[in-house]
């Protein structure tokens, strides 16, 4: 039984939309059937979406690097 945990930010307070959400878990379900032969009705796609305050880089939050340029 597959898991797949796809992790994003957040950006400026919203999220990702319900469209990009299916896309996504469409995508990895099928990439996994794909490319491992695995059945799609036991693939399980979880999206987290992480506020840029709380996912850092290098020392630094994403909000951060983001006012930066980075």
């Amino acid at each position: 039984m597959p898991y797949v945990n796809i992790k994003v930010t957040r950006e400026n307070g919203k999220g990702i939309t319900i469209e990009e959400k299916k896309q996504l878990i469409l995508g990895a379900t099928k990439l996994l059937q794909d490319v491992l032969g695995k059945n799609p009705a036991t693939t399980i796609v979880i999206i987290d979406e992480i506020e840029t305050d709380n996912w850092g880089i290098a020392g630094q939050t994403v909000t951060e690097r983001r006012k930066e340029g980075n």
